[in-house]
């Protein structure tokens, strides 16, 4: 039977890094420091047994290795590229995800990809070794790192695919998808998923594929009609993402949706969004007249950075705030494509794919 710290033990262990966080230099997240820490000696209380604490680890170790390669490229906007690792290199969509990867770093983004075959492969290829990165996780079959990102610093490994999962999301600002199997439709639903109850994005979702394949064309008429005609999902869920066969069309929505709006967040009950350039009045006025129902209560108003923001590298930007229900993110992502339409863009406006 393995044994467990006893409570005094436990007490001491807890006291002890009490005061190790005392005695750290000081750290504006020191709050949540000392959370983390709490969270294991409380575990070490619990009958936890040892292949517990190997996944605690191990899930610890994937997200420090992926937190350290990532932070240095954090200004940088970045695409996530899923698509089958079965493609091979003489098909019209291998060829179409090299020139898609190629397109969107000329517009200024990084790739992502899982490292492997086939359309990973292909988009690392496009965007080329410096604007790649790949996130591989070790499979018993077809999925080692590609010649095109192996031994590169920007090459994570991965242990779980659900840390790997959290990564592709977290760093990513928009989605492509090519077609794959049960591998890539998974990660279309789970990005929908995230962005249809809040926990992701907004940002654009784009589905490719080659002409006249009708991969994703029959896709959205099973969601058409399976979902939506049962109520299962709102008709509204369908303009989270996109489908064409155009790879122009596919980048100028990706770089469309930041050409004014930047990021957004909570504080407090505001949902606060950052722009690029500020909105006129008369704007303001037509998403207020058109999004009503997306507001809890009052409308949607112009402000500045929130004192809870002080410390925030968007902190000069100007900034839309509201009362959102959290009922409809479709909805919100419409609206961020209305200010992007209604937005004035300088000509000597800087490069829109730096956050």
């Amino acid at each position: 039977m393995p044994s467990f710290p006893a409570e005094p033990e436990i007490q001491s262990l807890a006291s002890k890094l009490a005061q190790l966080s005392q005695g750290l230099p000081a750290h504006v997240h020191n709050n949540l420091i000392e959370r983390a820490l709490a969270v294991l000696v409380r575990l070490m209380g619990e009958e936890v047994d040892r292949l517990d604490w190997k996944i605690l680890t191990a899930a610890m170790e994937d997200l420090e290795g992926a937190f350290k390669v990532f932070y240095s490229y954090r200004h940088i906007r970045k695409v996530t590229i899923f698509g089958s690792a079965r493609t091979p290199s003489h098909d019209s969509e291998y060829q179409l995800a090299t020139a898609f990867a190629r397109c969107v770093v000329q517009h200024g983004f990084m790739a992502i990809t899982g490292a492997g075959g086939g359309i990973m492969e292909a988009a690392n290829q496009g965007a080329g070794r410096e604007q790649s990165f790949g996130l591989n996780i070790q499979l018993p079959f077809e999925q080692g790192a590609n010649p095109h990102i192996v031994n590169d610093p920007k090459l994570i490994n991965f242990k779980y695919f659900f840390t790997r999962k959290l990564f592709f999301l977290r760093e990513s600002d928009a989605i492509a998808v090519f077609p794959g199997g049960f591998g890539t439709l998974d990660e279309v639903f789970e990005a929908l998923t995230l962005c249809q109850t809040g926990r992701y994005g907004p940002v654009p979702v784009v589905l490719i594929a080659a002409p006249d394949t009708g991969y994703w064309e029959e896709w959205d008429e099973y969601i058409h009609g399976h979902l939506v005609k049962r109520g299962l999902v709102s008709p509204d869920d369908r303009s989270l993402y996109a489908i064409t066969h155009d790879l122009d069309v596919a980048c100028q929505i990706i770089g469309d949706f930041y050409r004014v709006y930047h990021s957004s967040r909570y504080v407090g009950e505001q949902y606060v969004i950052r722009l690029n350039y500020e909105l006129s009045d008369r704007a303001i006025a037509q998403l207020n007249e058109e999004f009503s129902d997306i507001l809890r209560r009052g409308k949607i108003e112009k402000t500045q950075a929130f004192p809870q923001e002080k410390h925030d590298e968007t902190l000069a930007l100007p900034r839309l705030a509201f009362e959102y229900n959290q009922r409809n993110a479709a909805r919100l992502t419409q609206m961020i494509r209305r200010i992007n339409q209604l937005g004035t863009v300088p000509p000597e406006a800087e490069h829109p794919e730096r956050k």
